[in-house]
């Protein structure tokens, strides 16, 4: 498929649709009795970003667990070699705010724990390596609608090929999050800049090593969006079989690597 073709060269693909908008709207009336802010007092915005912890159950079960995205991950990591998501991971919720978020910085995410198990706690000290072990794709899915000013994910296109010539050379252990994401982001600072944009059921796909940031939200309305993995099977131990296997996500690794 051209779209498989696409996330080998660029390191994303977009379903459309992958999710309802009414399953969309479902989990939003849901995420504002989470939060202290009122969905109908814009004055009570105060902070620039809220994060609601891994939601799970309900509408959000039904928006991970389509037809359409299940297909999509047979295609891109291979049937059978990826594990059911039970939740839909932390939410990113964005409201408009002249304040700087103060998470908007260029990175790739980690997969797998620190080497110190005493700094298992750190999210900056989990690691990242050549075989992605832990991670098989990003998954970024719109539970709003997101235009140009609604503070969408940056993606630097083609940017997982340089990560993973970077990750190369440390093997096994990889490195932590804060050295990958430096590295990386000054590898891929001339890369062009797509933008996660879409309406409310929109997925966007990514590969593991895509360097992507936040931004703030400058529109008049919260931003909704979840960011959860795709572990592969056996993915506390296991990695990805880039010497020997046929999916994209392995084909671009093996690419950027020749």
């Amino acid at each position: 498929m051209p779209w498989e073709v696409d996330f080998v060269n660029e390191g994303f693909v977009r379903i459309e649709g992958a999710f309802s908008a009414a399953v969309a709207a479902e989990c939003r009336d849901a995420l504002w009795e989470q939060l202290p802010e009122s969905r109908d007092e814009p004055d009570s915005w105060h902070r620039p970003v809220a994060r609601l912890d891994y939601q799970a159950g309900g509408c959000f079960d039904a928006s991970v667990n389509t037809e359409a995205l299940r297909e999509a991950f047979d295609a891109l990591v291979g049937a059978g070699r990826w594990l059911p998501r039970r939740d839909v991971g932390t939410f990113a919720i964005r409201f408009p705010s002249s304040e700087e978020p103060g998470d908007d910085g260029w990175h790739i995410d980690a997969s797998f724990p620190p080497l110190d198990p005493a700094k298992q706690s750190d999210p900056f000290a989990w690691r990242v390596n050549v075989a992605s072990r832990g991670r098989c794709l990003l998954i970024l899915m719109l539970f709003s609608d997101v235009g140009e000013d609604d503070a969408p994910t940056r993606l630097r296109r083609g940017s997982h090929l340089a990560t993973a010539r970077l990750l190369a050379p440390y093997g096994e252990d990889g490195l932590t999050m804060m050295a990958a994401s430096r590295r990386a982001a000054e590898l891929t600072a001339s890369h062009d800049v797509a933008l996660a944009t879409g309406r409310a059921g929109d997925v966007y796909l990514c590969h593991p090593f895509l360097v992507h940031a936040a931004q703030a939200q400058t529109a008049g309305r919260p931003r909704f969006l979840a960011q959860p993995p795709l572990h592969p099977v056996g993915w506390i131990e296991g990695s990805l079989d880039i010497d020997a296997g046929t999916a994209p996500v392995e084909t671009a690794i093996r690419s950027a690597l020749a």
